[in-house]
This record gives C-alpha cells, sequence and structure tokens, in this order.
C-alpha cells in the first residue's frame, strides 16, 4: 500500500450503509461487520433485483416463448452482458454462470487440464493459494501424472518474480495464482506472472474473488486465459460466480456437467455440445443469483470502482498504522500494495477465543485458517484473526475493533 494517500472526503459509508437493510434489523443494532472477505452484504437494490424476479418474471430462461420466459432470459443475458464489461471481457459469451469461484476453477480443471496436461508436464502454484486454487491442482496433477511446482513466498508475504525462470519452463501447461490473497491481502503482480508464462507456452487461471470486488480488472488488458470469482463477495447474492476465459480455450474445453440446455443435437449414442457460453451451463441455472449480480454491477458502477478502491485503501492503510500500536499484535502480510483483509495474532490468545470476545463486542471478524493452511504453516500459526473491510465501513468501526483488541489483552491475561 503507497503511504500518504488522503481519504477520499467525497465518499460517505453512511449513507452508503443506509443501503443494506441488515444493518438496520433491531437484532444487529451497532453490529460491526468486518468478515467482507468470506461474503460482503447486500444492498437493496440487490434485494429487490431478486424479489422482483420470483415475483414478477419467474420462469425458466431460454426455455419458454411465453412473455414471462422471455423476459427471464432477457434479464438473464443482461446480467451476463453487464458482467462481461465489468470485467474487461471481449466477448459476452467468455462469461460462464457457475455457483463459485471454487465451481469456476474447478471447471478449468476438469474441462481443460485433464484433457491438455499429461506425465511430462508441470503445475505451477503458489504458496498463498485458497484452497479453491491449489486442491483442484493436486488432484489434477494426481490424475495425469503431471509434477505439481511451488512459487514460494517471502517472509513478508510477497511473491519474487525472480523465481519463475528457474521455474517456468516448456514443461509448464498451467500457473494458477491469486490476484489478491484472502489471508495476506498481497495484490500480486498477475500482469507479469501472466507474461512469463505465456513466454513458455503456458496458461493461466487467475483467482479474482477478492480484487474483483476492490480493484478495476481488464481481463484483456492482463491477457489471463482463465479467471474466476464470485458474486457474493460483491454484494450479489451467494450461489452465483464466474468463470471467464479466452473463446480459444472455452471452445477446446470439454463440459464438466451433461444434461438440458448445453447440447446442439442429440442422437442415441452419440450428442453434440451447444455454443458459448450455453456448453457449460447444463439444467436449470441460478438465474434470480445472475440478475442479482447485474444489480451488483449496477450498485459498484454508481459508485465507481476507483472510488472504492481508494475508500478502501484509507481504511486499510488506517486500520494497520492502528493495529500496530498494539503490543504483542502480529500483522501477517505485507503493509504496500495489499488489499483490505488483515491477518493478524495477538499474543498467545487463540484466534478462536479473540473472534468470540470481539462477538460480544458487537464485532464480527473471522478466525481460523481461511482455508489457505499453506499460509498458515509458512507461518508457523495455527489460526488467526482476520478483519476485512468494505465499503460500508468507517474508521470508527477500526477504533472500536482497535479499542476491544486492547480489552481483550486484559480479559484474556486473567486466564494465564
Amino acid at each position: 500500500m503507497e503511504s500518504g494517500t488522503k481519504e477520499n472526503t467525497s465518499f460517505d459509508a453512511d449513507k452508503i450503509r443506509e443501503h443494506f437493510p441488515i444493518f438496520f434489523q433491531p437484532e444487529n443494532e451497532g453490529l460491526i461487520y468486518f468478515d467482507s472477505a468470506a461474503t460482503s452484504q447486500r444492498p437493496r437494490e440487490v434485494l429487490t433485483a431478486c424479489n422482483n424476479f420470483y415475483e414478477k418474471i419467474n420462469a425458466n430462461a431460454h426455455r419458454g416463448a411465453y412473455k414471462i420466459a422471455e423476459k427471464a432470459t432477457a434479464a438473464f443475458e443482461a446480467a451476463r452482458e453487464k458482467t462481461a464489461k465489468f470485467i474487461g471481457a471481449g466477448r459476452t459469451e467468455e462469461i460462464i454462470f457457475v455457483r463459485s469461484t471454487t465451481e469456476a476453477i474447478n471447471f478449468v480443471a476438469y474441462g481443460w487440464a485433464r484433457k491438455f496436461i499429461g506425465v511430462e508436464d508441470e503445475i505451477l502454484v503458489t504458496e498463498m493459494e485458497h484452497h479453491s486454487n491449489l486442491i483442484p491442482w493436486q488432484v489434477a496433477a494426481q490424475k495425469t501424472g503431471a509434477r505439481l511446482r511451488f512459487l514460494k513466498m517471502n517472509e513478508n508475504g510477497v511473491l519474487p518474480l525472480d523465481q519463475l525462470d528457474s521455474l517456468l519452463s516448456r514443461k509448464t501447461k498451467l500457473v494458477a495464482v491469486t490476484h489478491v490473497s484472502n489471508v495476506l491481502g498481497t495484490v500480486n503482480p498477475v500482469k507479469e506472472i501472466i507474461r512469463a508464462a505465456h513466454n513458455v507456452g503456458a496458461k493461466v487461471v487467475v483467482d479474482g474473488a477478492q480484487s474483483v470486488p476492490h480493484l478495476p480488472v481488464d481481463v484483456v488488458d492482463l491477457d489471463a486465459d482463465f479467471f474466476a470469482f464470485s458474486g457474493h463477495k460483491m454484494l450479489a447474492p451467494m450461489g452465483i460466480g464466474v468463470l471467464y476465459g479466452k473463446t480459444a480455450l472455452l471452445e477446446e474445453m470439454e463440459p464438466v456437467y451433461y444434461g438440458g440446455e448445453m447440447i446442439n443435437d442429440v442422437d442415441y449414442y452419440q450428442s453434440t455440445w451447444n455454443d458459448l457460453p450455453w456448453k457449460f451451463e447444463a439444467g436449470t441455472q441460478n438465474i434470480a443469483g445472475a440478475i442479482g449480480l447485474g444489480a451488483a454491477i449496477d450498485f459498484i458502477n454508481s459508485i465507481g470502482i476507483d472510488t472504492i478502491r481508494e475508500h478502501d485503501h484509507s481504511l486499510t492503510e488506517y486500520a494497520l498504522n492502528e493495529l500496530k500500536k498494539i503490543k504483542d499484535l502480529v500483522i501477517l502480510g505485507p503493509t504496500e500494495n495489499r488489499g483490505p483483509a488483515i491477518s493478524f495474532t495477538l499474543g498467545n490468545i487463540h484466534a478462536h477465543d479473540l473472534a468470540t470476545y470481539l462477538d460480544q463486542k458487537n464485532i464480527a471478524i473471522r478466525s481460523g485458517h481461511h482455508c489457505a493452511k499453506l499460509v498458515m504453516k509458512k507461518f508457523n500459526v495455527a489460526a488467526t484473526a482476520r478483519a476485512s473491510f468494505y465499503l460500508y465501513n468507517t474508521k470508527s468501526e477500526i477504533d472500536a475493533l482497535v479499542h476491544a483488541l486492547n480489552e481483550a489483552k486484559g480479559y484474556f491475561s486473567k486466564w494465564r
């Protein structure tokens, strides 16, 4: 993170917060929500869009010729167009709707990697990956006989790119890398990694779950081969995600699911597949979720992704500075060029105990290994506490977190 960034005085998080009903439920009075890296809250506009689908045009997309079915299809495909534009995809059909980042990456592992990776090949993965971008490649390597190799991070949670020369070769068929670490907040230089991978003929799959909600993303500028992200981390409903893939790669991939809507023609003993993107969208899709994703994109665009990035940056910089003042608190990850997720330990207080204590103060944080056990092993910790911020958070909430952490130190010292 760059130092000296001025606070965006035109950004009013309290006003934005008014769009999120969860904060105004009597049972949630005073809730400080610092777990947006796990899942964000939803604005009223998204909830309304989903309700409108079910109340007004509930029908199966691409299946009926009657009016509400045509409206459902139009709304579903409009969401695809919004999504393509939001991440800079060159073609709408390069957007495949899935359930989550996890499913999107598994699509690549099953549909592409198992078809094009063999015994003599290598898969390169970074040490900081979420399990969603690690386990599929472990299994792919086991099934194909390929060798799994690792791009290691340094003690600051940064990937030194000088390793690439020794790790990348003509044997490398795929590189898997997170755009922003869900534990460390590290913003990885994916454009440079992609360029290096392409120089040896390798394809790259990018986990964008923690970047798309917070940073401007242009998949064409990055030259990403595959890019995966989830709607629920960017104000959209749970159960909707996106796989972007270059047209040529998607066309040569095998489908992962088979059944209705993904076929072109069916005969007794063989069938042919539908055009993109429907080749990969077998069965009834999460139409309401896709429409909700479109509404979330509209909401983000109404504020501006650059404005959100500046607000996140300001909050993260402030939190880092304040948390560093707490004795025995150790922050994992870099202090610069990072996203709005901060993982830390506090003395010998277990992360779960700390999270439970903060919950009594109405502060919601994440605790555990964050589905990134390799990161925990790298830093020799069993678990960390994690506070993550988004557009509805404020500096006064960070002050409350810092105050509560100082209180927690006193409380747990009684039990030592």
